[in-house]
């Protein structure tokens, strides 16, 4: 059987890619199933952050939904915007100083109690 010179060039680069896609194939593999080993060496670390920590936010949504009041009801209490109670409850802002007195006023609770659960 005769080969041509372009065809063994021709098969010869298919050759390299295909083991070139293969080596790719074979790093993603590795530094993917060494991600995924990190990640599940961790799940006690991330499990205790999760039950320990709670952000304001979280602390103000906690309360409004335990004293059944919507954030429209707080935000027209307090004299904000609707959107603010919401900024707070998701961590995108903190209320000021003056509007959290207002809000442990509306919960019935002292700053401490609201505080103290912070972390």
């Amino acid at each position: 059987m005769k080969y041509s010179f372009v065809g063994v060039i021709i098969w010869g680069i298919v050759l390299l890619i295909g083991l070139a896609v293969i080596a790719g194939f074979i790093t993603l593999l590795f530094f993917g199933i060494k991600a995924l080993k990190k990640y599940l060496n961790t799940k006690e670390v991330r499990e205790e952050k999760a039950t320990i920590k709670k952000s304001l936010g979280e602390v103000i949504k906690q309360h409004r939904e335990e004293c059944k009041m919507t954030q429209e009801f707080v935000a027209e209490a307090i004299g904000v915007s609707r959107q603010a109670v919401s900024k707070w409850e998701n961590g995108t802002s903190d209320p000021s100083t003056s509007n959290l007195i207002v809000i442990v006023k509306l919960f019935h609770i002292t700053p401490e109690e609201l505080l103290k659960e912070v972390l």
